[in-house]
């Protein structure tokens, strides 16, 4: 666990979604799991899987038996996403097949389409789907946010989720598990991310619908709402004042490591783990908030 006190360098990345290999320190992906062969077999698609949470989900995953695929952001993630799939080769276990990585902007229902239909070309099915990319941006005040800003945010990060999901359905099997990841800001918040906060909302309320849409398939759908953890959309959302001092809020003293959360993901996806368990989110938060 890391220190209470912990605290980071001022830094500023000037672009969405940020470099998880530019930043100082490097996003802890690992940590000490320890595997348990819980997805031996399963094929799982990550949305940006490339770093940050989805990086440690990918880790967590291959370690766990799963062949992985996950999108990056061509021209902004390349040097993350060729890191994480060599951490994810070295990781494969159990039989599992190569993993690959597929550049695309999920903001749009045709190469989503392209995306599902690639993993499931390659591997034949998707028993586990990870709608976990995001974009972020600080406004000052809700006149900033013009109409091609708040169009671009909801495509990324509530739109896309739709787009996979409607596609990916066709190779889904009883048994398989959506993970949708929301944010402590839909129950919390946030004042300056007034359009993210909203398609994180949105998460939680698709999350609890589509699982209902979906239970009589057999395929399980809830979420995760991580609070602040160590990702590259920090330093590319924020000045380098709110990235030096970030997470110190928390009752923890700190903000989480990618590796902090990536096991919520997979208790999630494992039906030996949450069988019953299915509209559901689970707060990874470190205690700066809680449902009554």
């Amino acid at each position: 666990m890391a220190s209470p006190d912990q605290s980071f360098p001022p830094q500023k990345q000037h672009t969405q979604p940020g470099k998880e290999h530019a930043m100082d320190p490097v996003p802890d992906a690992t940590g000490d799991y320890k595997p348990a062969n819980k997805l031996q077999g399963k094929v799982a698609l990550v949305t940006g899987g490339d770093s940050g949470i989805g990086r440690a989900v990918c880790y967590c995953f291959a370690l766990e038996g799963a062949t992985v695929a996950f999108t990056y952001v061509k021209g902004h993630e390349d040097k993350d996403a060729l890191d994480t799939l060599q951490m994810l080769q070295s990781a494969k276990s159990h039989g599992a097949k190569d993993p690959i990585a597929l550049a695309a902007d999920l903001g749009y229902d045709e190469n989503c389409r392209r995306v599902v239909e690639e993993v499931a070309n390659v591997f034949g099915k998707i028993d586990i789907l990870v709608n976990n990319h995001a974009e972020q941006h600080k406004a000052g005040s809700i006149e900033e946010l013009d109409e091609q800003r708040v169009e671009r945010t909801f495509r990324t990060n509530i739109f896309g989720h739709f787009f996979l999901v409607r596609h990916a359905l066709k190779h889904m099997k009883p048994g398989s598990s959506i993970i949708n990841t929301t944010s402590i800001v839909a129950y919390k918040g946030n004042s300056k991310l007034l359009d993210y906060t909203a398609t994180k909302g949105a998460i939680a309320a698709f999350t609890r619908g589509l699982a209902l849409h979906l239970v009589d398939k057999g395929i399980r759908v809830n979420a995760v709402a991580p609070g602040p953890i160590w990702t590259p959309l920090i330093p590319a959302s924020f000045d380098e004042e709110e990235t030096a001092n970030f997470g110190k809020e928390v009752p923890m003293g700190r903000a989480g490591q990618p590796h902090e959360v990536a096991p919520a993901y997979v208790f999630l996806a494992s039906n030996s783990d949450s069988s019953y368990i299915t509209g559901q989110t689970i707060h990874a938060n470190g205690k700066i908030y809680a449902l009554l």
